[in-house]
């Protein structure tokens, strides 16, 4: 049972965000062989944060329903079946709505694995969660990475992205072996309510941090390459850049996670990613393409921030229910945020015509960030913090 739920964690993690980063490098040839208009494109490219958003929330409410094994084998399913059957569309409205069913996918598996993690392996928090981060960035950067290579050999960009589906069912069966031996379902009574985490403060903090480097990180996603190729950097070596700059997550995800198990104040590390921040910063302000690999180098680093928001669900809370509840409320309204990042940095660099302002904005957003972080940090539980269920204030009669 360990084994299988080793790997299960970390096959499932592999998968998450294959159905985004794949869709990146061929959006002209989707959109152009769907006939896919501009706006239908900005639809496209805006679903993975709406459903981080609205499936993350409905997560808690299907575990307590369903069990968190069942949840999870029926989102790969989804994530497998999207994936697959969107790569056969003819039809425009047709593939964005199977990209909702693959991303629906997705979004419950995020708030499903700290979870799984803190129920099976409440002793080794540390190494599951660097086992999952690490297998999500690998996989995050193997879809934006060899998409297109798969498309060229094979001649199609159907093929390309309908081969991930074979990942998804791969996924799939550690899960079903374990469903054989799963154990009793927790008490629906115990699960926590996104209403009562979010009455906490710790709540709104995790909500902040998670949204406030969500934002940051989908800014630099989206515009970095863009930035580079401004200043006079040719289209392959600003790729090349931004595919640096992704990579540079997987080495935080195999290091961070054990480090934060060992001590229970965070707030050093949070100290650690906003100066990373702040010098990535300053040089992309003053002299981007001159010693761009140091400013990418900090930049990257900075975005560390994606994995110790995800570890904080499991260390700051004692329960497995009471992480699903803080994962699910701080990525629901955390993606939200994260969606307006591009829109807002691009609109103050079509007003300014410069990057200077939107990169001020970025410096503001960290700022905010690193206060929420050195709030969160600190060595505190949820469930400390949680008013009693309106049911347990009622007299017994």
């Amino acid at each position: 049972m360990a084994w299988l739920l080793i790997a299960g964690v970390g096959l499932a993690a592999l998968n998450l965000r294959t159905a985004i980063t794949s869709v990146g490098p061929l959006l002209d040839e989707v959109t152009g062989g769907l006939h896919m208009s501009g706006t239908l494109a900005g639809v496209l490219t805006t679903l993975p944060v709406l459903c981080f958003a609205v499936f993350g929330a409905l997560t808690p409410t299907l575990i307590r329903r369903f069990g968190e094994h069942h949840v999870l084998v029926a989102a790969l399913a989804a994530l497998a079946a999207g994936l697959g059957a969107r790569a056969f569309s003819a039809d425009p409205w047709l593939f964005l709505l199977l990209s909702v069913i693959a991303l629906s996918g997705g979004a419950v598996g995020n708030v499903l694995l700290p979870t799984l993690v803190k129920q099976h392996f409440p002793a080794r928090v540390g190494a599951m969660t660097t086992l999952y981060t690490t297998t999500l960035a690998l996989g995050t950067t193997i879809a934006a990475a060899a998409t297109v290579p798969v498309q060229q050999a094979a001649g199609s960009w159907r093929v390309a992205l309908g081969s991930y589906a074979v990942f998804a069912v791969i996924a799939i069966v550690p899960w079903l072996l374990v469903l054989r031996h799963e154990p009793p379902r927790a008490d629906p009574a115990e699960a926590l309510s996104l209403g009562r985490v979010l009455r906490t403060r710790m709540g709104w903090q995790s909500v902040l941090y998670f949204g406030t480097q969500s934002t940051v990180a989908y800014i630099l996603f989206g515009w970095f390459a863009q930035m580079l190729r401004d200043q006079g950097m040719d289209a392959t070596n600003a790729g090349l850049m931004l595919s640096y700059l992704t990579a540079l997550a997987v080495p935080i995800s195999l290091l961070l996670p054990g480090l934060m198990a060992r001590v229970r104040d965070h707030r050093g590390f949070v100290a650690f990613f906003y100066a990373a921040y702040v010098v990535g910063l300053v040089g992309m302000w003053f002299s981007p393409l001159q010693g761009i690999w140091i400013w990418t180098t900090f930049l990257g680093l900075g975005m560390g921030a994606f994995t110790l928001a995800l570890t904080f669900f499991a260390v700051r809370t004692r329960t497995a229910p009471a992480t699903a509840a803080l994962s699910a409320a701080s990525q629901s309204l955390g993606y939200l945020m994260g969606g307006l990042g591009p829109f807002l940095f691009g609109t103050l660099h079509h007003l300014t015509g410069g990057w200077h302002a939107p990169l001020a904005l970025v410096f503001v957003i960290m700022t905010v960030n690193f206060c929420m972080g050195l709030l969160l940090g600190r060595p505190r539980y949820l469930e400390d913090q949680l008013t009693p269920a309106p049911e347990a204030s009622r007299p017994v009669r």
